[in-house]
This record gives C-alpha cells, structure tokens and sequence, in this order.
C-alpha cells in the first residue's frame, strides 16, 4: 500500500471508532450499560418498555398475509446455518492450529442479546435471536475466511468487490508479483497468535476498548 492508501486506511478506522462512541452515548441515554457481556437497565426503564409492548394476537394481526406465509422459508435457512456454524468451527479448529493461525473467537460475533428488551414480545425476541444468529454466524465464517485468505492469497483484485472484509485493504495490489514473493510470510506471520495485529484490527479493538470504558461502573 501506499502511504496515502495507508492514511485513508487509517482515517477509515478512527471514523469507525469515533462511531462506535457515538452508538455507545447513544445508548447510554437510552438506560443502557453493557460491563462484561452483561446487558443492564437503569430502574425504571425495564417498566417504560413493557407499556410499549404489543401481544402476539396484535403483532400477527398487524402482520401482512406475506410475511406470515413466509416465515417458514426464512427459517429453513436455519439448518444450513447452523451447518456453516458447526463445520466452520471444525474447520478453524484443525486447519488454524495446523497453519499457526490465530483462532477467531465465536462469542465477538454471535451475541443474544435483545432478548432482554421487555418490549419485545415472545415472536419479536425469537425473530431477533433468529437474525442475531444468522448474521452472526456470516460474520463469523468470513472473519475466518478473511484470515484463511490472508494467509494463501493477500493479493487485491483487480476487479471492484463490494464492502471487502477489513483485511483486505492491506493487501498486495494486484499484478505485483515482487510482494508476493517477498511479502507472503510476513502476511502469514501477522496471522499467528501473537502477531494478529493489521491496522484495521488495532483500530477497531480500540474502539471497541473506548467504547466499553464508558459502560463500566
């Protein structure tokens, strides 16, 4: 990369961190604390959203006839989720320790979390948990993916993708074939259990760090 491709990188990943920030204000204006995984609410507020709370019997009457015939559809995607999910984890758990690969955690991607929202009624919180899972689980596999790609082949391609995973913005450009040489270890060195550490991964953990400093007690 160039420095000027290394600066906007760099602008890149502060903005997300000062988003980060500013979600985490957000929701601390709301009433709400995140400290160790663990969701609380300030008194009071557990009661304000159970008056927001709508019954079953409404929720399906509010519901269009396609959303309700649909549902069956939308999760089937359950078991070849949940495939993903199991063989991913096989995957990372013998071809990661086999390549010195630093193994992505399951539980920074994967949170059930919006079960605690008294305003939820029981089919909102079972279709929030649904979608937690899902993205959760895509997001999992291609943070694995990210990794098994930085490790065989750093190289940017020619073509425009969109929305690249974070990695990719430091890799080789495409056509130089004196990086790839050169370089390739030292790609997969950044990979190992100690020397994870690409620009755009600092950068979002400090802003995740920022961001948990002002929910703790």
């Amino acid at each position: 990369m160039t420095q000027r491709m290394h600066e906007i990188a760099r602008t890149i990943v502060d903005l997300q961190a000062k988003l980060d920030r500013e979600i985490e204000h957000r929701r601390r204006a709301l009433g709400v604390r995140v400290h160790d995984r663990l969701v609380e609410f300030e008194r009071g507020i557990v009661i304000e959203q159970r008056k927001l709370k709508t019954s079953v019997r409404a929720f399906f009457a509010r519901s269009s006839f396609g959303a309700v015939i649909s549902a069956p559809v939308i999760y089937s995607m359950l078991l070849p989720l949940l495939l993903l999910d199991i063989w991913i984890s096989f995957y990372q758990a013998i071809c990661f320790r086999a390549y010195g690969i630093a193994r992505v955690e399951r539980r920074d991607y994967i949170a059930f979390d919006r079960g605690r929202l008294a305003y939820l009624n029981w089919v909102e919180a079972l279709n929030c948990a649904y979608c937690a899972y899902a993205n959760g689980v895509i997001a999992y596999a291609r943070e694995i993916g990210s990794r098994t790609e930085q490790y065989w082949c750093p190289i940017k391609h020619a073509l425009r993708i969109s929305d690249p995973h974070q990695r990719y913005y430091e890799f080789l450009e495409f056509g130089d074939a004196e990086g790839y040489r050169t370089r390739l270890a030292a790609f997969r060195a950044l990979l190992s259990a100690d020397g994870d550490d690409s620009s755009a991964e600092r950068g979002a953990a400090a802003g995740r760090a920022e961001a948990q400093e002002g929910t703790s007690p």
